[in-house]
């Protein structure tokens, strides 16, 4: 039963598109049914938020039945009913018993997926780190407590990468989100460069938004350099896991900036020339050598 769970979860990570690896063949081998079951979570969880048309209110209600199964799971009930839900939660509850995984994480991603139903805009840089903390941050520490490692400073690092992943995403998916009556883009950060939304509204990408994503993404690679130290870190295939992912994201941003941020009318993604690229430099990676300190006399 537990077997066919994992099956499925792992199913489910290889047929959702993704810009960056979910259970690839880089992770280690053990790691990816474990991997797989919290990406099926997350990704149930994500769907469900997005839900159509459905309204606010019913979309918040069948986070609340998730956040409900999980606790159930949790402690042991689990409706075996061959359901796609009961394969996720079957295999979940299993990871989260053999890795002593924190229940707090699974939380905080249920939190962002509600609050993605009911918040459209954000103020300030430190309200959508807020935001990303709860929904991309936790994947990371996940993968790294499955994988084995259980450090404060790691999980610091971790949750700077991720949460420049999920940037990158929006940097990236600004017509997508648009087109959900979403924006990212923080208002203090627009306002600054004097975009307006009028543009968007207009599909023209004016100087204003190419200078606002250009602080944005300024930003976002101010988080890939913090937690690339983690990378030399870890060990085994994690490492070029992590490796893939972080150069994956980083050129994401460059197909950007190339394209002088202009995702509302040209959405970017990583091609197989883009793989090639990021597997050589996985493959030549360099570790970063710590800045040597000096002393100041006066």
């Amino acid at each position: 039963m537990t077997e066919a769970a994992y099956a499925a979860c792992l199913r489910m990570a290889r047929q959702h598109y993704e810009n960056f690896p979910v259970a690839s063949r880089l992770l280690p081998r053990a790691a990816r049914p474990h991997i797989a079951a919290i990406y099926a979570f997350a990704r149930v969880a994500d769907d469900l938020a997005d839900e159509g048309d459905a309204p606010a209110a019913a979309r918040i209600s069948a986070l609340e039945v998730w956040q409900w199964r999980l606790h159930e799971a949790v402690e042991g009930r689990i409706e075996q009913d061959g359901s796609e839900a009961a394969h996720v939660f079957t295999a979940l509850a299993d990871t989260i018993r053999r890795f002593d995984l924190e229940t707090q994480l699974f939380e905080d991603l249920l939190s962002a997926f509600c609050q993605d139903v009911l918040v459209t805009r954000y103020e300030t840089w430190i309200d959508l780190l807020d935001y990303c903390r709860r929904s991309a941050s936790p994947v990371g520490r996940l993968v790294l407590r499955v994988c084995g490692y259980r450090d404060a400073a790691l999980d610091v690092q971790s949750d700077a990468i991720c949460d420049a992943l999920q940037l990158t995403n929006f940097w990236q998916d600004i017509a997508v989100d648009w087109k959900k009556g979403r924006v990212y883009v923080p208002r203090e950060i627009s306002s600054a460069s004097g975009a307006i939304e009028d543009s968007l509204r207009a599909g023209e990408w004016t100087p204003e938004w190419e200078m606002a994503l250009r602080d944005a993404a300024s930003r976002t690679r101010q988080l890939f350099d913090a937690g690339r130290p983690l990378i030399d870190v870890v060990r085994g295939r994690l490492r070029y896991e992590l490796r893939a992912t972080w150069l994956g994201g980083v050129r994401m941003l460059d197909k950007l900036e190339v394209r002088r941020f202009d995702a509302l009318r040209y959405r970017p993604t990583l091609g197989w020339v883009d793989g090639v690229r990021i597997l050589a430099g996985a493959a030549r990676w360099r570790p970063v050598r710590p800045m040597p300190t000096t002393s100041l006399t006066t």
